[in-house]
């Protein structure tokens, strides 16, 4: 009998182990998945504070709060299925899709340069919403279907990175992924958004007025700030994509050219040389993201407008 629960205590710890290793598992796909879709987290990030330009500020939270529950009923509810679907039944697509979802964010920075070259902007049309109600109403419906995209190439990304998974790990990993981004993403913007209102709290009082004062002044380049790390973030992830999309397809030529000047120009650089690797391949990848990008904007900006047939 002894031995008999010696044997069974044995075993139990064997389990604990393995149950350990197996949630340290998750834990580092989801982890590593996470990683992969920074320029999306960021572009989402740079984004969502536009949805409450111009609403009364004691409403700026709960649109906040209203537009993350859509993002996590999105991920949970309908992207995660669809990914674990589509890992079960079609795994040989998940790489096509990946390449569709850097497109998109290429093309999605290309359009962001374009704007920011010709002056263009977007959403003036909310401006002309006078019931307020009405406005809020249209800007969250507005960003949960923003939302949609963003968080389907988060999805898609992640998924990319749980390929070697057991689908109970898969779908843990991405719950994990879809629940620590949209909590991080909307408490950031939370904050962002607030940012001059606590600048201004501070700034009543004599012992934190210049703290307050220069976090009024710094929220425009801080969001202006936002907006260009996210571009930039769009061209590198999504160009990255491309890359590594082109690798699994045989289709080495580009890959090897980004390779072969990060390693050439890191060479001399010593302890550094990674760093260097790593920061020309991005630049490598972004430029691509941009040639991708231009390319899916300058196509689309040659098809005929619906109303450009009906014009007088």
């Amino acid at each position: 009998m002894p031995g008999g629960l010696v044997a069974l205590l044995d075993d139990i710890a064997a389990m604990a182990k393995l149950s350990a290793a197996s949630l340290d598992d998750v834990a580092g796909a989801a982890g590593r998945a996470g990683a992969k879709a920074a320029g999306v987290v960021i572009d989402d990030t740079a984004v969502t504070p536009t949805y409450v330009t111009g609403l009364s500020p004691a409403r700026e939270l709960p649109i906040i709060w209203k537009i993350a529950k859509g993002s996590l009923r999105n991920k949970l509810l309908f992207l995660l299925p669809a990914a674990l679907v589509l890992s079960a039944l079609a795994p040989w697509a998940i790489t096509p899709i990946l390449m569709c979802g850097g497109a998109f964010l290429c093309f999605e920075g290309a359009e962001k340069i374009l704007a920011a070259l010709t002056g263009g902007h977007h959403g003036e049309e909310s401006a002309a919403i006078t019931d307020a109600k009405a406005l809020e109403d249209r800007q969250v419906a507005g960003a949960v279907r923003t939302d949609l995209i963003l968080s389907g190439e988060i999805m898609a990304i992640a998924l990319g990175e749980l390929t070697g998974e057991t689908l109970l790990n898969q779908a843990i990993a991405l719950a994990l992924v879809a629940v620590a981004i949209t909590a991080g993403v909307y408490g950031l913007v939370a904050l962002i958004v607030k940012m001059d209102d606590i600048g201004l709290h501070l700034a009543r009082k004599p012992a934190t007025r210049t703290i307050g004062r220069g976090l009024v002044a710094a929220m425009p380049r801080v969001l202006s700030a936002l907006s260009v790390i996210g571009t930039a973030a769009m061209l590198w992830v999504g160009g990255g994509i491309i890359v590594h999309g082109l690798e699994s397809f045989g289709v080495a030529a580009i890959p090897h050219a980004i390779h072969a000047v990060a390693k050439g120009a890191a060479a001399p650089l010593g302890a550094m040389a990674s760093v260097a690797r790593w920061l020309i391949g991005a630049i490598g990848s972004a430029l691509l993201g941009i040639v991708v990008g231009g390319v899916i904007v300058g196509l689309l900006h040659l098809l005929p407008r619906p109303s450009e047939g009906h014009s007088a």
